[in-house]
């Protein structure tokens, strides 16, 4: 009996090895097999002195593998980025234009950080799904940002409770995931698509009150504003059990009644 177990536990451990193994040697294929994938880049037609002024006969197109020049490059479709832009350093006849060769408006440069307005901060925070509008939230859309948190009840400590409240109102989304604020296709509509990170704007003090919020136990949700809509409530009550118990009642009747209020209620 213990022969048999010995030989199936070291069939087993031969089936893992080989799983690893056939792992391994995939990621390594796909590895080598996407550095040499080719791009096409703009490169420079002539030898371009430092200081010049790029004109389209200045710029070819070369192609070249992918890992060896990385993001910091030029694609085909950027040329018209480069007319008329000056260059920071020289560039050698047939060498791929790189984008810190070049002297950019900070509007043409790639990142978050041009985008942020001064005395501003980014911060990202763990939102998606139901919890920010069923994914529908995109770029340069202005939110609210509601939390619910459990802790212990004041008049009990050895119970908890639960409240829900609104910690910021009339917020700038500036990227879902990895998609940034006044990055458009050329049809000039954001693109879509599945996120688990929202990017707000939001000033120094904001951003520590958001991050503690998420960190202390605490679900975030977000409401989707009207873009023509800057109003912010002077008050909005934390609502709890006890809270929702007194005004459920009223709140449904004056909804049946088309009355739509968003005065607390007493």
């Amino acid at each position: 009996m213990m022969n048999k177990l010995i030989l199936v536990v070291a069939v087993l451990v031969g089936i893992l090895a080989f799983w690893l193994s056939a792992s391994y040697l995939v990621g390594e294929r796909n590895a080598l097999y996407e550095g040499a994938i080719k791009i096409q880049v703009i490169a420079a037609a002539r030898d371009l002195p430092a200081m010049t002024v790029l004109e389209s006969k200045d710029l070819g197109m070369r192609w070249v593998y992918k890992r060896a020049v990385g993001e910091n490059i030029f694609l085909l479709a950027d040329s018209a980025k480069l007319v008329g832009k000056r260059l920071k350093y020289s560039v050698a006849k047939n060498a791929p234009i790189m984008w810190s060769q070049v002297d950019l408006p900070r509007d043409l440069q790639d990142g978050l950080a041009p985008i942020i307005k001064k005395r501003n901060r980014a911060v990202s925070l763990s939102i998606s799904g139901a919890a920010a509008v069923s994914g529908l939230v995109k770029p340069n859309d202005h939110v609210d940002v509601l939390g619910t948190f459990t802790f212990p009840s004041r008049t009990n400590p050895q119970q908890v409770e639960s409240v829900t409240l609104t910690l910021m109102q009339n917020v700038s989304v500036l990227a879902t995931g990895q998609r940034l604020a006044r990055q458009t296709t050329e049809s000039g509509t954001v693109q879509q698509g599945g996120y688990s990170t929202i990017t707000f704007e939001v000033s120094p003090r904001e951003a520590e009150i958001l991050v503690f919020a998420q960190q202390t136990r605490g679900q975030l949700y977000l409401t989707l504003r009207n873009p023509d809509d800057v109003y912010a409530e002077a008050i909005l009550p934390s609502v709890n059990f006890d809270y929702l118990e007194a005004v459920l009642k009223e709140l449904n009747e004056k909804r049946q009644m088309g009355i739509i209020s968003s005065a607390p209620i007493e």
